[in-house]
């Protein structure tokens, strides 16, 4: 009775066909427990935190668009942690981004030159900064309700402009790092 229980057994296991599909569902149902375990806090799909690591990886990678990024990343970063309150990686205004955008672009002019480099998303924010539409820029694509916006911004001259000179363009951020909470 035993053996054709066991043989039985082997049989049912013999063909799974359901190995990745239970992989996946492992993955959904155990990923909330591995962020909690890295102490990853997120709330609203975005990362929380009080300080701002970079990733280990901008320390030994000279690429020139993840070191322009780099720099776009720790202006951002630093200008949250100056505005201060309960949680920075929270923060935002029009300031901090114009800054950082600005910060992006100096490193991508000096990358580019010193290595020869191309990359059609910052090569494209440099044809708007020379256009002076780099405020403008700012606004239209990453303001916020609560942004404190300069009156000299002038969005319908850059809107005319956009119509020419950035049909199908799609705005980009990238953080090079991660908000986390401080250990105290």
């Amino acid at each position: 009775m035993k053996r054709g229980f066991a043989n039985r057994f082997q049989v049912s296991l013999s063909s799974v066909t359901y190995a990745g599909n239970m992989r996946i569902w492992l993955l959904l149902v155990c990923l909330p427990a591995i962020a909690l375990a890295g102490q990853i806090f997120t709330r609203d799909g975005v990362t929380d935190g009080d300080t701002f690591y970079l990733a280990p990886h901008a320390h030994v990678d000279d690429d020139p668009v993840l070191q322009s990024w780099v720099a776009y990343s720790l202006t951002r970063s630093t200008c949250q942690l100056e505005m201060g309150g309960e949680n920075p990686a929270r923060n935002s205004s029009y300031a901090c981004e114009f800054t950082a955008r600005r910060h992006l672009l100096e490193a991508w002019d000096a990358q580019r030159l010193e290595h020869g480099a191309s990359d059609d998303y910052l090569d494209t924010l440099l044809r708007v900064r020379e256009a002076g539409f780099l405020d403008e820029y700012t606004v239209r694509y990453f303001a916020r309700k609560h942004w404190q916006v300069p009156a000299e911004v002038n969005i319908p001259a850059f809107k005319r402009w956009q119509k020419q000179h950035l049909q199908g363009h799609r705005p980009q951020s990238r953080l090079i790092g991660s908000w986390n909470y401080r250990d105290e």
